[in-house]
């Protein structure tokens, strides 16, 4: 099984030190680096397609080195936040012109079908890129990541500007995708990782805080998460007091979901989720 190794890698912009000492190992599979704005993702991602080149440290991919650009190019696929192309061209049209600057010439027009077979976009190819919702818009941006088969494909923050339902069906996608590549998803929706991958890393001010299962990440909040019901009345005293990080009013009373160290008065604790690690962590950064 091939591996994705990141060993060591750090990046320097003069004296700012954007991200420190990164080591990973990705196999085939959904993998995802969760972190706030400003934790070192993006730049982590534009080395990993090689944007811009690593301060130190090495990335390894079976024979592949990151000091050749054009051969990592040839294995990765990305899709960027902001993916956009040209209102007015077809969707097949803006397609068949990413796999020819891919330098996919032999039976283009069936590799950009099957493609757009795959993320069942086929039914739009005569459509204009301007008339898509931005659900669709993100189904072309990743039929372009994947043509050429790559064997790695980067998605950075998967489901900005979704809503509810085209949010679950673009998650669904890329899962079916991450059967046989390395898939690896920056975000800092909790959710979105928690909904599709399997191992993930938290990441802040450029250093990796924990990595592993999502369970494992979980349970670095385990004991510290309590349920408690307030009447509406004291809800905001107590959100004062206690960091609440989830409510929901039912017939005038209040469910809070509470992370603490200490056991807050008539709370029972409760299972932790990947977002109530995630915040400990950040808490405990800090």
């Amino acid at each position: 099984m091939a591996i994705l190794q990141l060993n060591h890698v750090s990046k320097y912009y003069g004296k700012v030190q954007a991200i420190n000492d990164i080591s990973l190992e990705l196999e085939p599979g959904m993998f995802g680096l969760l972190g706030p704005n400003g934790a070192g993702k993006t730049t982590l991602m534009r080395i990993l397609t090689t944007v811009i080149p690593p301060s130190s440290g090495r990335i390894n991919f079976e024979l592949t080195d990151w000091s050749n650009p054009e051969e990592v190019r040839s294995i990765m696929g990305y899709l960027p936040q902001k993916f956009s192309l040209y209102k007015h061209i077809k969707v097949g049209e803006a397609l068949n012109h990413i796999a020819l600057l891919k330098g996919i010439v032999a039976e283009r027009d069936k590799k950009v079908n099957s493609v757009m077979e795959q993320v069942n976009i086929a039914q739009i190819k005569n459509k204009k890129i301007g008339e898509l919702s931005g659900g669709m818009v993100r189904r072309v941006g990743i039929a372009q990541a994947i043509l050429g088969e790559p064997r790695i494909i980067v998605v950075d923050e998967p489901t900005a500007g979704l809503d509810p339902e085209e949010r679950i069906r673009f998650r669904r996608l890329l899962h079916q995708l991450g059967k046989d590549k390395i898939i690896i998803i920056s975000t800092h929706i909790v959710e979105d990782i928690e909904a599709t991958c399997e191992k993930a890393a938290v990441l802040h001010m450029g250093k990796i805080l924990a990595q592993g299962e999502v369970s494992s990440l979980s349970a670095f909040a385990c004991g510290k998460v309590w349920k408690v019901s307030v009447p509406r009345r004291d809800y905001y005293d107590l959100s004062e007091k206690w960091k609440v990080v989830a409510s929901q009013l039912i017939d005038d009373i209040y469910q809070l979901r509470i992370l603490s160290d200490s056991r807050p008065e008539g709370a029972e604790p409760i299972a932790p989720s990947l977002e109530d690690g995630y915040l400990y962590l950040m808490e405990c950064a800090s």
